[in-house]
């Protein structure tokens, strides 16, 4: 092969540089035996024809094969490259390469055979082609039956698959959880018991132009809040639901977003609308409930989870090192009651502007403005019982609500992250006030044991008036709480994950009479 190779060169320079071009044109990566689907994917994602051999990059006038080329393209129209615009002339070929060249070449002379314009092409430049195609006859037959059987099994995918538009998105949670010390407020030992739970989320993701989506995400649990048992809401673990859904399936998230123009993207919340989804928290390795922190305050500060529901959500330039966030969401949109509605009930507004300058290093400042009706619970399930409701349960509640969010990568083994928030709030009905703070801090060691694995930890302080107004201090609000998270992703494979973890919970409701508060879990995280 390598004596015929040679001759080709000395005969015909242009036949050569197709067949060095094969790589590129056919198989950009293609190894000794390639299988026909890796064949046909790099094929499609091929740069395509070019009509001037100064389209790549990595090819100069000095190069030997320069005029080759050239005299190709001209002549032939038969040379492409990869999608970056490079040719990469330089890397050596297989013999399935070689062949794959071979017979583009010959397809592309056959095409100017039969449009009449064989003229340009030599008796000395078929006698080559003829030459090659009997000592590549066995390789090119192999290709021609790899591409048939690939056709043939694209055609049965096609006939019986899902849908063109909409993709079928997995996960399933199944946790193990105990936690054990002394319930909040009654002075003594609570009863341990562990439990096996579940999480199940099925998302539909339809794009009509491919750069939009519309999410229709269907869930279901019967993982509930353990506040029951501990005393406090403040060990409420990160994939919980509420009392009373044992694995009953719902909606909770319906959505659609979209490009306006390059430099805007927008989303419209239905229902399940989260500001959280959709700008940057800055916590990238415990964000997600399924595979971040295990309980709900280590998630991000609780700060994103104002208002929710439905509504609408935009990011300016969210691609660039400057981005600015906006959004509006509403609790009761769906409600014509008086006091309810998209504008007259709950709802929260925000703000947010990100600096990323590179990938290892963001910070974020907000601004969130809400509203609370009677007996709502401000902080979501995360800070005290008396944090979420400062002014009891009968008085509605407007906030203005401040946060700072950074996160740094020194090194890429290495995250660390932290936020910040203030909240004023106001009751509606009396001239009573209040101050709210919260804070965490985190630290993400990945690839930590084994590639994929990541060990975590987090520490902060839940949502806790640090002021109020003269007359409505809390009797029991004497203390602080600490929040302490240890966890350990493992990775078995791209669609398993197991994290065991602990979360210790320090002077539960911010009263240091309370005993310190233990939860043990390990959740195993199925994505499909």
């Amino acid at each position: 092969m390598t004596k015929l190779f040679w001759n080709v060169v000395k005969v015909s320079p242009v036949i050569a540089a197709t067949l060095l071009s094969a790589n590129s044109a056919i198989a950009n990566e293609i190894k000794e035996v390639t299988s026909v689907a890796q064949l046909s994917q790099e094929t499609n994602a091929g740069m395509g024809q070019v009509t001037s051999v100064s389209q790549f990059s990595d090819v100069q006038p000095t190069d030997w094969a320069f005029q080759a080329l050239q005299s190709l393209v001209e002549r032939y129209g038969c040379i492409a490259g990869y999608p970056n615009g490079t040719y990469r002339g330089n890397r050596a070929l297989s013999r399935y390469e070689f062949a794959a060249g071979l017979n583009a070449c010959l397809d592309r002379v056959n095409e100017l055979i039969a449009t009449a314009t064989a003229d340009i092409i030599t008796n000395q430049d078929l006698a080559t082609l003829q030459r090659l195609q009997e000592e590549f006859s066995a390789e090119l037959a192999t290709l021609r039956g790899r591409v048939d059987a690939l056709e043939a099994r694209t055609a049965e995918l096609e006939a019986n698959q899902f849908s063109t538009t909409t993709k079928l998105k997995g996960e399933a949670i199944f946790a193990l959880t105990s936690a054990f010390g002394g319930a909040a407020g009654e002075g003594e030992d609570f009863i341990e018991n562990t439990t096996f739970s579940d999480r199940v989320r099925l998302s539909l993701e339809s794009s009509f132009t491919g750069s939009d989506k519309l999410q229709v995400r269907l869930n279901a649990r019967n993982i509930v809040q353990n506040n029951s048992v501990t005393g406090t809401r403040m060990t409420r673990l990160g994939f919980a639901g509420i009392s009373g859904s044992p694995n009953n399936v719902e909606i909770d998230q319906l959505n659609y977003s979209f490009n306006f123009g390059k430099a805007i993207r927008v989303k419209v919340d239905a229902a399940g609308g989260d500001f959280y989804d959709f700008h940057n928290t800055f916590n990238p390795d415990f964000k997600s409930s399924g595979s971040g922190a295990l309980s709900r305050f280590g998630r991000f500060n609780p700060i994103y989870r104002q208002g929710g529901q439905s509504g609408l959500q935009v990011a300016f330039n969210p691609k660039g090192a400057v981005t600015l966030g906006v959004g509006y969401l509403a609790d009761e949109a769906a409600s014509p009651n008086a006091g309810e509605g998209l504008f007259n009930g709950n709802y929260a507004a925000l703000a947010q502007l990100e600096f990323k300058p590179s990938k290892r290093f963001g910070i974020g400042l907000g601004y969130i403005r809400s509203y609370y009706g009677e007996g709502e619970r401000i902080f979501d399930s995360t800070g005290s019982d008396f944090a979420n409701r400062p002014f009891g349960t009968t008085e509605p509640i407007s906030m203005n609500n401040y946060y700072a969010a950074i996160n740094v990568r020194p090194t890429p083994g290495i995250s660390i992250g932290g936020s910040a928030s203030f909240s004023d709030i106001q009751s509606e009905t009396t001239a009573s006030d209040a101050d709210a703070w919260s804070w965490q801090a985190n630290l993400a060691l990945r690839d930590f044991g084994a590639e994929g694995n990541t060990l975590g930890f987090i520490f902060g302080q839940p949502p806790k008036v640090t002021d109020i107004s003269t007359g409505l201090a809390n009797p029991d609000d004497n203390g602080t709480s600490y929040h302490l998270e240890g966890l350990y992703k493992m990775r078995l494979n791209s669609n398993i994950m197991v994290t065991p973890g602990l979360m210790v919970l320090f002077n539960p409701e911010h009263n240091d009479g309370n005993d310190t508060i233990y939860v043990g879990t390990i959740r195993t995280t199925f994505k499909f």
